[in-house]
């Protein structure tokens, strides 16, 4: 997940701290020589600047992620320097330190640089950061149409108005244009003008889910990692395309452990001595591929065996005021460790012999059977991951799969499971 590198191979090392317009460079170098420079934002100037002053030194250059992005990480490794880019969070400072200027972030940064002390993020490849736009536009559309249908209901609560449905159905908005109709004057103005505003939302909500899907579906590789994800009980095609676009490159991946730490599924922990304290999860990491994770992982306890007898053990040894929440950030850590292990041997989530025939086509059933929006296809309880065997060459993404993960996704225990449970 991370640029690994050595020290003792740069003679020199520059910390940049980098804005829209400049770069405020500090170049340090094994004597504890330093050079600080102000310098355009422009990869092709740092290099002749480099090329001028450190000629035939080996260098290596770091700033902290940020707005401006990949686009100096790019120009410097595409003219043969390497250079990192750190996670803020990790760069140490000094408790003490009260001033901060663009000058000083640079020093701090060759310093550790220097030291060993700065890892830089993993940098995705162009194809996988455009399938991080898409996901990213896709849940800021999706977002964007709760908040107005949220506006509407605040209205009718405002106005002693009742919500017509208890879904957001097509009659329901019937309904509602009806009353805005009734209504007086004002509040119909501004009702007609949030359902409006509502149908626009969906509309993008749409067109960004079909170009995700769409982009998915053409490029060989994201269809083919897409379809080992799905087949992973209770994984659906968007949380599949979130975890990938998160994750990245399958053959960067290491171990499982370092994936779920990346997640924020990880313990944190505050020990000394003899003395082990390990308390919630961390929470680092992009918390919305984490909720949907989590949701997931509901559905999951309802069609997976394996994973709801995770769910009732755990239940069972936890006081029951948080016991719930502890055994289902469980079963989620067990759902990636699939998830990771499906997509670094590149091959699907195998099933038990007696269930392995009737696969279909994708993602596990028959086509033309009946599936709740809830489902993913694979209903078997003796489903299993399997290591071994032949890989599967994927299936193309089919307009008809549908996404088990949601915010409808139901928090309960399977019923065959409610009376072990109870004793």
């Amino acid at each position: 997940m991370a640029d690994k590198i050595r020290v003792t191979e740069y003679d020199v090392f520059c910390g940049m701290d980098v804005d829209k317009r400049s770069i405020a460079g500090a170049f340090l170098e094994w004597d504890g020589r330093m050079r600080q420079v102000t310098l355009p934002n422009n990869a092709e100037v740092v290099v002749k600047y480099v090329s001028k002053h450190y000629e035939g030194k080996r260098i290596l250059f770091v700033y902290e992620a940020g707005p401006t992005g990949y686009g100096l990480y790019d120009g410097l490794e595409a003219r043969g320097r390497k250079c990192l880019i750190a996670a803020p969070s990790m760069i140490s400072r000094a408790p003490g330190q009260r001033v901060k200027t663009n000058r000083l972030d640079a020093r701090r940064l060759a310093i550790n640089l220097r030291g060993g002390e700065i890892q830089g993020i993993h940098v995705p490849s162009g194809l996988y950061r455009d399938l991080r736009h898409l996901v990213q536009w896709r849940d800021v559309c999706v977002r964007e149409v709760g908040r107005r249908q949220r506006r509407i209901k605040s209205l009718l609560l405002l106005e002693g108005m009742d919500f017509p449905a208890e879904r957001w159905s097509q009659e329901a908005i019937e309904r509602l244009r009806q009353q805005q109709r009734e209504a007086r004057s004002v509040v119909g103005y501004k009702l007609r003008a949030l359902l409006k505003s509502l149908h626009v939302a969906r509309r993008e909500a749409r067109d960004a889910s079909m170009r995700l899907r769409g982009f998915s579906r053409k490029k060989e590789e994201l269809n083919r990692c897409m379809g080992y994800l799905m087949s992973v009980p209770a994984i659906g095609w968007i949380t599949a395309s979130h975890f990938l676009a998160r994750v990245g490159d399958w053959r960067e991946l290491e171990a499982v452990k370092k994936t779920c730490g990346f997640l924020g599924l990880g313990p944190s922990e505050h020990s000394t001595g003899k003395r082990v304290v390990r308390g919630q999860i961390t929470g680092v990491g992009d918390r919305r591929l984490r909720a949907k994770l989590i949701q997931c992982a509901w559905r999951g306890i309802r069609v997976d065996e394996s994973l709801a007898t995770v769910f009732v053990r755990i239940w069972r040894t936890n006081p029951p005021q948080f016991a719930r929440q502890k055994a289902i950030v469980a079963v989620t850590r067990l759902l990636v460790c699939r998830l990771h292990a499906v997509l670094r041997d590149q091959r699907y989530y195998c099933e038990s012999p007696d269930h392995r025939a009737t696969r279909g086509s994708f993602p596990g059933t028959d086509p033309a059977a009946p599936q709740s929006e809830g489902s993913s296809g694979r209903t078997h309880p003796e489903a299993r991951f399997c290591r071994k065997g032949s890989r599967e060459s994927a299936p193309e993404l089919g307009a008809d799969q549908t996404q088990c993960d949601g915010p409808r996704a139901v928090q309960r225990i399977p019923g065959s499971l409610s009376c072990a449970i109870a004793e």
